[in-house]
């Protein structure tokens, strides 16, 4: 991950030209450094685990049933070459690396690579999370008054256009750093406490969950279920505790869900 970020992203950042940039659909783009960066992973990932199947974000985008073998081939990659490409593309300095291992539509190992920050962080089922060589434990009990959290920020202007401003004013914060990998990053340094999602497409929050899952936080579906990178709908609410993951989910959803549109964005 870190040799393809130093030889297909970091080259490229900031020196696109518009010719470079293009929309996949409306107002999701893919550059260049996208195509480049998958194409490096997928031979690299193809090395380490010979014939197991890489789904790609760019490659399910050409071919939209490739996404079903992370349920129906025993073990799959999920890739995404890079995370926060609105961002890279207009030259903001927020972007990932992620790569995650799935085994009977469950996930089973998770990196996350931040090339400008050069943090790494890395999971694997029952092994705990670890951050630059560090393992990562969350502190329990931490009150609502002092979490903060990223929240996916189309989602986060429509949920506060309906929400009770006076429960919104129980958390410290909420924000956005248009990108999920380095949102999750941001929990393991301690910098924030949950992850609030509507949009859960596999690439963007199966190595996530599980490093929050095995930092001792909580990662679920809004319906309560356990995360599965085979379901790619309902949302996803990631805390560092199950304790502070129900109070988040009966402060934001328990009352809201019904009122907010499911059907786009992060």
């Amino acid at each position: 991950m870190r040799e393809t970020a130093e030889a297909e992203l970091l080259p490229r950042f900031g020196k696109l030209e518009k010719s470079e940039i293009r929309e996949k659909t409306p107002g999701d783009l893919v550059t260049v450094a996208d195509v480049a960066a998958e194409r490096r992973l997928t031979e690299g990932l193809n090395r380490i685990l010979p014939g197991v199947v890489v789904v790609g974000e760019e490659a399910v985008a050409a071919d939209p049933k490739l996404i079903k073998a992370i349920k129906s081939e025993h073990r799959a990659w999920v890739v995404d070459p890079l995370d926060g490409t609105s961002n890279f593309a207009a030259g903001k300095p927020r972007f990932a690396v992620i790569v995650a291992l799935t085994e009977k539509g469950r996930t089973i190992g998770g990196w996350i690579y931040d090339p400008l920050g050069a943090r790494s962080a890395a999971t694997t089922l029952g092994g705990g999370s670890w951050l630059n060589g560090e393992k990562v434990r969350f502190a329990a009990n931490t009150p609502l008054r002092e979490m903060s959290g990223y929240v996916g920020y189309k989602f986060k202007r429509q949920f506060l256009e309906k929400a009770n401003p006076e429960r919104i004013q129980l958390v410290k914060g909420m924000s956005s750093l248009f990108c999920a990998g380095l949102e999750y990053i941001e929990m393991l340094a301690g910098n924030s406490h949950f992850n609030l999602y509507r949009f859960v497409k596999p690439w963007d929050h199966a190595a996530g969950t599980l490093m929050v899952e095995e930092a001792g936080g909580h990662a679920a579906h809004f319906n309560g279920d356990d995360y599965r990178p085979t379901v790619h709908q309902g949302g996803v609410l990631a805390a560092t505790d199950p304790a502070a993951w129900h109070e988040l989910h009966r402060l934001f959803l328990a009352e809201q869900l019904p009122l907010l549109d499911m059907t786009q964005d992060k």
